[in-house]
């Protein structure tokens, strides 16, 4: 009994599949839930000063949010504030894949320097109701106030 080409090729493509299917890999492992606790976690902060002793005049209050699974929200005085956020040992923090709306502000610089102080964020501070940022070469970022 002669096969003709089509059926041939039906076959390959069947075991083909049929090897395909065979050498899969397992599926992953589940992504770790993140839980984060301590002081900064679940509290809004409301920005108080850029460096040390600057005030910024923005049209809405700048202010970020670090939820338990490590979302973080808010505002740079302009556009809203998209990410996540890690802590660490000995007061480290890390922000990371920050994302802003692009609403046209005339304070548009300002608004990117909050959203620059929690990039590059590396170590915090808590005093009473104050949260310090500090840079990799320990210079002070900007303050914080815990909101009430």
């Amino acid at each position: 009994m002669k096969m003709t080409v089509v059926a041939r090729l039906g076959l390959v493509m069947a075991a083909a599949a049929l090897l395909a299917a065979c050498g899969s890999r397992p599926d992953a492992p589940p992504e770790r839930e993140v839980s984060l606790s301590g002081p900064v976690v679940e509290q809004r902060w409301n920005l108080l000063l850029v460096g040390t002793d600057e005030r910024l005049s923005l049209p809405e209050p700048a202010w970020f949010r670090i939820a338990a699974d490590g979302s973080v929200t808010g505002s740079d005085g302009c556009n809203q504030i998209m990410g996540q956020a890690r802590l660490g040992e000995s007061q480290r923090i890390e922000f990371s894949q920050l994302a802003t709306t692009r609403r046209a502000c005339p304070q548009g610089e300002d608004a990117a320097r909050v959203t620059g102080m929690l990039e590059t964020a590396y170590r915090y501070l808590i005093d009473h109701d104050r949260l310090v940022f500090f840079g990799p070469d320990q210079r002070v970022l900007g303050g914080w106030r815990k909101a009430n």
